[in-house]
């Protein structure tokens, strides 16, 4: 098989659902023959990796340890699924204090053990937050940590590929901006159904705007559709999502959606939040985004809720105060977008 690179991948989190399809898709796509899985699980990780290596996949250098200082040592690449699990009832933000801490903790092993690594995906929810306490305390620069925030764009073009009748593939540019939940901005202005922008079949007779709206909210909610179904959280659609995003830092394809990514700017100020991007071997560089009243109003709205969040993590100690931000990471000082 032939690899896009020999450099080293983690995934953090293996042992459970998401991880381990990572892994499994990593190997698939041919990323890299090195990739390393880690989680604190020990029997859970050793019976995913027993499965990958009984896959007989050809010149595969597959190791496995819940030794984080051992997963890390020369490691290139990371995603990292490794919080704690969305469960039945929970909001996201349900998770915050404990999945903040473990970006704390997951941000600092980078920097003592893999400082040299060059670019990180975050997964684990709420991503908008965990990841920007994984930049903050990795030490990188605001392009080389990305969070996941493609799925509810997917989810967008899925919904209207259902109310059309029409393949996936005739939705184009469906996006959704701010945050990776309940709050999220998801913009019809960008959309084309089979050539035809969206904003001009909203509000008519083949798609009223009560049915929009409907729709609207089944992105929304998503992801608590999944867990309604499955009885957890998605794990196919968002390992395979976090893979195409390391493997275009890796020298795959350019991603092609939106992604979370530092924004410091005049108009939103240190925090993480989806934005239009590109990603490929440089890194993560985003565009500001432009939309109608309504959808920037709502833009508006996400990233107030993301600030909240990114306050209450300060007020729990994990984070200092912003001001405090460049003495740990004096590459957050930089405008980006």
């Amino acid at each position: 098989m032939k690899y896009l690179t020999n450099d080293k991948l983690v995934i953090v989190g293996a042992a459970g659902m998401i991880g381990s399809n990572m892994a499994q898709t990593a190997i698939m796509m041919g990323l890299t023959p090195n990739i390393c899985l880690y989680d604190p699980y020990a029997p859970g990780l050793k019976g995913v990796a027993e499965e990958l290596l009984q896959c007989g996949f050809e010149g595969l250098n597959l190791t496995y340890t819940s030794d984080i200082a051992e997963a890390l040592k020369d490691a290139k690449y990371i995603v990292n699924s490794g919080g704690a699990a969305r469960k039945a009832g929970m909001t996201r933000e349900d998770l915050l204090k404990g999945n903040a801490a473990i970006a704390e903790e997951f941000g600092k092993n980078v920097k003592k053990y893999c400082p040299d690594v060059k670019h990180i995906v975050v997964i684990f929810n709420p991503a908008d937050i965990t990841g920007l306490i994984t930049l903050l305390y990795s030490g990188l620069k605001p392009g080389q940590v990305s969070t996941l925030a493609a799925l509810d764009s997917t989810r967008l073009r899925n919904e209207l590929a259902k109310k059309f009748n029409i393949p996936a593939d005739e939705i184009k540019n469906c996006r959704t901006y701010g945050g990776h939940g309940e709050q999220m901005a998801v913009f019809a202005s960008t959309t084309t159904v089979n050539g035809t922008p969206l904003n001009e079949v909203i509000g008519t007779a083949e798609f009223p705007n009560e049915e929009w709206e409907a729709l609207r909210q089944r992105v929304v909610q998503g992801g608590k559709a999944i867990i309604d179904l499955r009885g957890r959280s998605s794990f196919q659609s968002p390992a395979y999502l976090s893979i195409e995003m390391i493997a275009a830092t890796m020298g795959g394809p350019t991603f092609r959606w939106p992604v979370g990514t530092y924004v410091n700017n005049d108009r939103f100020s240190h925090i993480m939040m989806a934005m239009e991007t590109t990603v490929d071997s440089k890194g993560v560089t985003c565009t500001p985004v432009k939309g109608t009243p309504e959808e920037e109003a709502e833009l508006e709205k996400s990233y107030e809720h993301l600030c909240k969040l990114r306050d209450e993590v300060i007020a729990l100690g994990v984070m200092p105060p912003i001001d405090k931000w460049y003495e740990i990471n004096p590459n957050l000082d930089a405008k980006t977008c």
